[in-house]
């Protein structure tokens, strides 16, 4: 389902963001991110340089290495383009994350470790939304502990009354009305 018709309009800035996931054969997961910031039209930032359209802005690589219980085991920064000199600054505190969970709080753990002066605006990003790529390339199988899984009651399709879980997860469905 296409979006409507826009108003007329120009192009002013792309932001391609990727995930990718992958079972590593020591039984580890790496989770890579890669961003790439561009503009149609040459542009300059005021007392650092200019780019040529289409050159990258911001190209920035993340791969955080999981453990089957979501526990952050190393993390790689790379920042092919950037616009500032002190933005490199910014890929060593990244490993502060390391023995962090990626799961319940994720976003307020980046924020402890990474928040405002601390980290790269783009890198925070990136991990906010890694999360989910580790959750999709991960099994959805239950926890060995029996537990539900994380993202059961997180969204619309994944309620605990809902006929997905029904399907799916029937240990876990809890009938509407029923008792939590």
């Amino acid at each position: 389902m296409p979006l409507p018709t826009p108003q007329p309009r120009k192009p002013m800035h792309t932001r391609h963001v990727t995930y990718r996931g992958f079972r590593r054969d020591d039984g580890l997961w790496d989770i890579e991110g890669e961003m790439l910031d561009t503009k149609p039209h040459a542009f300059e930032i005021q007392g650092e340089r200019e780019w040529a359209a289409e050159e990258p802005i911001h190209h920035m690589l993340l791969r955080v290495t999981i453990d089957d219980d979501m526990v952050v085991r190393d993390i790689a920064v790379a920042m092919d383009a950037f616009p500032h000199d002190p933005c490199p600054q910014a890929r060593a505190p990244m490993q502060r994350m390391i023995g962090s969970v990626l799961g319940r709080g994720w976003r307020t753990t980046i924020d402890r470790h990474l928040g405002g002066v601390q980290g790269c605006t783009h890198l925070r990003e990136l991990l906010f939304n890694l999360a989910t790529v580790a959750f999709q390339a991960r099994s959805f199988a239950p926890t060995a502990d029996g537990q539900a899984p994380m993202h059961l009651g997180k969204c619309l399709a994944w309620d605990f009354s809902g006929p997905v879980v029904e399907k799916v997860y029937p240990m876990f469905f809890r009938p509407p009305g029923a008792a939590t």
